[in-house]
């Protein structure tokens, strides 16, 4: 089933760099940073082809975008990721002021913002941006059984 509406460009972009991570034999998940509607950011997650277990999609994304506007704040910017972060990278993101989290599939396992943790709804949580979760689930979730269910 088609979704009632388009996809939004940056979270299609997130799919597709989810599809080059999984095609890399990574975990697909891809995230992008945009600025006023423009890609800032983008990554996949890069942890086995880097040897970086801090190299999820979203740090990857946050690292490209505050590299290109020459500053770790990214107040204003929004994230558009495949998979609902996980607590360290909930955490980036609150310290990069991220205004706007947009997630795909909901991660009941390793997930921190409507999952486990709930890290935005903490008091030590010093910035929490706005959280709309669900958009490309479907896509997103049907990436990440398939990959699982082929190394099974």
């Amino acid at each position: 089933m088609t979704p009632p509406f388009p996809l939004p460009l940056p979270m299609r972009r997130a799919l597709d760099l989810a599809r080059a991570a999984e095609a890399a034999g990574e975990v697909p998940i891809g995230a992008v940073v945009t600025l006023d509607g423009r890609i800032i950011g983008e990554g996949e997650n890069r942890n086995r082809r880097d040897n970086d277990p801090t190299a999820h999609a979203e740090i990857v994304a946050l690292r490209a975008a505050a590299t290109l506007l020459g500053d770790f704040r990214l107040t204003g910017c929004d994230l558009w990721v495949t998979l609902e972060p996980c607590p360290m990278c909930a955490g980036a993101i609150s310290h990069a002021r991220i205004a706007r989290l947009y997630y795909a599939a909901a991660d009941p396992k390793g997930g921190a913002i409507e999952q486990g943790p709930r890290l935005y709804a903490q008091p030590q949580c010093l910035h929490r941006p706005d959280v709309y979760g669900g958009i490309g689930g479907k896509e997103a979730s049907a990436l990440l059984r398939g990959f699982f269910a082929a190394r099974r």
